[in-house]
């Protein structure tokens, strides 16, 4: 990437990508080569936009996952990480965040975001420019004004908005709307500082299906984080693998998280109560800190 690609995107994109000065971009796969066909030349059409990194952590596919990846290496500056078992996406993401923070700088950002072409990475330029705002953490809503879904059916979208639901009663932040997306943008300090306060706690339910998506939230809402949402609409009409989410596993994890973090005795709010916060939301210079990133 020459730096003057850089330079004119950030200038096209009110200097956002000049601000943070690298993209990691984490994409948990399995059993995802046909989706990465598509979705891996719109990552490199966002690669002339910012500076971009890209780890993958291919979770012992059996499609030809691992062959698609080896053809975009070069293009995309891959960095694969290979399970030779199937470890489910509790573990893949966390290896994802614990390789993320041995290679980033505390003012990159990072980005994690499905790989079966039901997330657009376009949006990330919108994101970091929420990050820019003030904000540590950036989730792609579909309850912003512009976002949504398509393809989703009837069943699915009515479990997907009660969890959300049961999410925000439970674990309410400011301005947060979506709660089960994992399409989201991070400062890495807070990551950083995540990774140092809860070592490999930080997902620490690990074998409990999707619910690590919202455990990451739990904890950095913990750390006093500071969270922001941009519009989007989720493509489940592009998703040409089947769904890896097991919703009996999932519900399991959000109640034992629930249970976690209430419980009177130990509980993770009474445990981590005295634990260090992050910094100021919005310390790099002239970033300014908007009522929607405050928790």
């Amino acid at each position: 990437m020459r730096l003057s690609q850089t330079t004119n995107a950030s200038e096209r994109h009110g200097g956002s990508a000049a601000r943070l000065s690298k993209v990691w971009l984490l994409l948990p796969a399995f059993n995802e080569a046909e989706s990465l066909s598509l979705l891996l030349p719109k990552i490199k059409k966002l690669a002339d936009e910012v500076l971009l990194h890209t780890i993958v952590c291919d979770d012992a596919s059996t499609d030809g996952t691992r062959d698609v990846l080896r053809e975009f290496d070069d293009e995309l500056r891959l960095d694969i990480i290979v399970h030779k078992m199937n470890r489910g996406l509790g573990e893949t993401v966390r290896d994802l965040f614990e390789r993320v923070n041995e290679l980033c700088s505390a003012d990159d950002v990072i980005v994690r975001m499905d790989c079966d072409d039901t997330h657009d990475p376009a949006i990330i330029l919108s994101m970091i420019d929420k990050l820019n705002q003030g904000c540590d953490v950036v989730v792609a809503s579909r309850f912003q004004p512009g976002g949504g879904q398509v393809g989703v059916n009837r069943l699915r979208s009515l479990l997907s908005t009660a969890a959300n639901l049961f999410m925000k009663l439970l674990f309410p932040i400011r301005g947060l709307k979506e709660y089960s997306c994992g399409y989201r943008a991070y400062r890495a300090s807070a990551i950083k500082t995540a990774l140092a306060v809860y070592g490999s706690d930080f997902i620490q339910l690990k074998g409990l299906g999707f619910s690590c998506t919202l455990e990451k939230l739990v904890k950095l809402r913990m750390l006093g984080a500071r969270f922001g949402e941009v519009p989007f609409v989720l493509r489940y009409d592009r998703k040409l693998s089947q769904s890896k989410m097991l919703a009996n596993i999932t519900t399991f994890g959000y109640i034992t998280l629930a249970i976690l973090y209430y419980w009177p005795w130990n509980g993770w709010r009474n445990h981590y109560k005295h634990i260090p916060k992050l910094g100021e939301c919005g310390s790099a210079e002239g970033a300014a800190k908007p009522q929607s990133c405050r928790l």
